[in-house]
């Protein structure tokens, strides 16, 4: 059987939503770029590449009208290359690498390139909501269209998480990821993008703009600390989720480049690691932050593997109290847990987070002479998805 691989990755900095600097910035622009990268980065001229697949969110507007076609041609690939836009929310850009690996493994291709793109501040304000519930469904399962701090609200309750062990862990992943990116474990994935972003003067409601270079994530807050965190109003009353101890809305774009194994060897190519399997599970809606203690057992298990035979793990913190759950359920060692932080410092463009995760832990795993690594997050709408891979 092939192996599929993955040679090189790119990606842009995380900036923050609406305020950050790719608040203008299509999402055709955002993908377009690190597709580019990646591609040269694995020394691949674009009409080599069999299909570019792209995980998104909510793909509409700047996201919409199939953006990984549209990323095709931004990113230099050219008119022969197709685009295929999949979304399996959180974990759509995981997807992507999942599917381009599969479609190698079939024999279909040799080269294909996947990744996710978001962009959160062009499109979510402005979402199309008509008829957006089934009525039946509304009726008979209602927690599908809940909002997903009110599935992280039902976490916290149901197993009893308190807001201070939430709040220990945002400041833990702030402080991780600082330590991480002013040690430079960031930049061999990130390329800058220079853009044009708009600005609102607080006072005067002014709105100007201004070329930018973003060249790292915008979310990481050294100082930040438990104590701090706790004083932090919660976004519902009496509830215990807060800024500090949630995910960051973010915008975003990552790549990478997925080759048969064969195909690389032939290139002289290095691959970053081994796609080796990847499973999706479903929960009740309700609390549908626990989706990888489904999902992640399902895949050790067609693995042959345990949670102890897994050097790193990248678990999307989408909120403290739903990574809190599912590394205590999965008995997940902390020191092999988000060891650079995540999306509560990094952020959370949500097409985006699968890739990113996944090819850090890659990197991370090569630094730290790793063999296995897991990359799993929840998803809304009650599921998980989970992927391993073997460290080159």
């Amino acid at each position: 059987m092939t192996d599929a691989v993955i040679v090189s990755t790119a990606r842009t900095g995380l900036a923050k939503s609406w305020k950050g600097a790719l608040n203008m910035t299509h999402g055709a622009t955002m993908a377009g770029h690190v597709v580019r990268e990646a591609v040269k980065r694995a020394g691949l001229d674009g009409p080599e590449v069999a299909d570019l697949i792209l995980g998104c969110g909510f793909p509409e507007g700047a996201n919409g009208m199939n953006i990984a076609r549209q990323a095709a041609f931004t990113g230099g690939l050219g008119v022969s290359v197709p685009g295929l836009t999949v979304n399996r929310f959180c974990s759509s850009g995981l997807q992507a690498i999942a599917l381009a690996a599969q479609r190698i493994i079939a024999g279909e291709a040799d080269i294909f390139v996947a990744g996710g793109v978001e962009s959160i501040s062009c499109v979510a304000n402005v979402m199309n909501t008509r008829f957006l519930q089934d009525p039946e469904l509304a009726r008979t399962k209602p927690a599908l269209y809940q909002s997903m701090i009110d599935t992280a609200e039902t976490v916290a309750r149901r197993y009893g998480i308190s807001r201070e062990d939430q709040d220990a862990y945002g400041a833990a992943s702030q402080q991780r990821a600082a330590f991480a990116a002013a040690n430079g474990r960031f930049d061999d994935e990130i390329v800058p993008i220079s853009v044009t972003m708009s600005h609102t003067d607080r006072m005067t409601g002014e709105v100007t703009t201004r070329q930018v270079t973003l060249d790292r994530d915008e979310g990481i807050r050294a100082d930040t600390t438990a104590q701090a965190l706790a004083g932090l109003r919660p976004v519902q009353e009496g509830g215990s989720i807060t800024a500090g101890n949630a995910s960051q809305f973010s915008d975003g774009a990552s790549a990478c480049v997925v080759m048969s194994e064969s195909e690389a060897s032939r290139r002289g190519l290095s691959p970053l690691g081994i796609f080796r399997g990847f499973s999706v599970a479903g929960c009740e809606p309700d609390e549908m932050g626990i989706g990888p203690v489904f999902a992640v057992p399902r895949l050790l298990e067609k693995a042959g593997l345990s949670v102890g035979d897994i050097d790193l793990w990248e678990l999307n913190e989408a909120f403290a109290v739903q990574v809190l759950y599912c590394r205590d359920r999965l008995g997940i060692p902390d020191d092999r847990l988000n060891v650079n932080g995540g999306a509560i410092a990094l952020g959370h463009p949500y097409g985006v987070s699968g890739s990113r995760v996944a090819a850090h832990a890659l990197i991370e795993g090569k630094r730290r002479g790793a063999r296995y690594v897991v990359a799993t997050m929840c998803i809304a709408g009650g599921q998980g998805a989970a992927a391993l891979f073997e460290v080159a």
